[in-house]
């Protein structure tokens, strides 16, 4: 029986060519478990817990820095903030894949809460899943620290624990979760502070929810 004839140059550089491309089209979802000093324990796509230095890399996963609640990661030249105990976040990908852009996959922290890591107008930042709430809803302290000029949008007055309070409605250019990016989303900034952004119905609506046990799926709609 005659060998299988070997691959040509060309066709190693192509076979390389599609691993690379494969490898490429895949986001990682990434959790923080723990933390040791400059190592951060992560879980990687559902992985074992690895316990990972400041500057090494873990299955395609740098991690940049290291405190006690939080790591930061970097992912073919994406980086993510990944909070301790937080829902897995995705990094890096180019959108492909059964989400393809169009599905978050959030699951529960202690409490049954639903927190994330996203974006609003490019800028990093923690949600809070909040389906009581009428929009996304943020601290006048965080809006500032991104640049919104809050105080130029309506006013209206709400009822809080403190009181009725004066609050300013705005139109947040972009917001991203994972490999979603939403436009245009109503947002309410609050003088109090606040530990997350709630994240509202002015963007959940904006999908098809499901929960399942300890997980949520949003899926897009159109």
């Amino acid at each position: 029986m005659k060998a299988p004839p070997k691959p040509t140059p060309i066709a190693y550089l192509l076979m390389l060519a599609c691993l690379v491309a494969s490898s490429a089209s895949k986001a990682q979802r990434v959790a923080m478990t723990g933390g040791m000093g400059s190592k951060a324990l992560l879980v990687i796509n559902g992985g074992a817990p690895k316990a990972v230095a400041v500057g090494d890399t873990f299955q395609g996963v740098k991690v940049i820095s290291v405190g006690s609640d939080q790591t930061v990661v970097d992912i073919a030249g994406k980086r993510q903030t990944i909070m301790l105990g937080g829902a897995p976040v995705s990094i890096g990908g180019s959108g492909g894949g059964a989400a393809n852009g169009t599905q978050i996959v959030l699951s529960a922290v202690s409490g049954g809460h639903f927190i994330t890591q996203g974006s609003i107008n490019g800028h990093a930042t923690r949600f809070l899943v909040d389906t009581g709430a009428t929009s996304v809803s943020m601290g006048a302290d965080v809006a500032r620290s991104m640049g919104l000029k809050f105080e130029d949008g309506q006013r209206f007055y709400t009822s809080t624990a403190n009181g009725t309070v004066m609050g300013y409605r705005v139109s947040l250019t972009t917001v991203r979760i994972q490999d979603v990016e939403v436009h245009n989303v109503a947002a309410a900034v609050l003088p109090q502070a606040m530990p997350e952004i709630l994240l509202g119905n002015s963007f959940l609506t904006r999908f098809q929810m499901k929960r399942e046990n300890d997980q949520l799926t949003l899926t897009k709609r159109y």
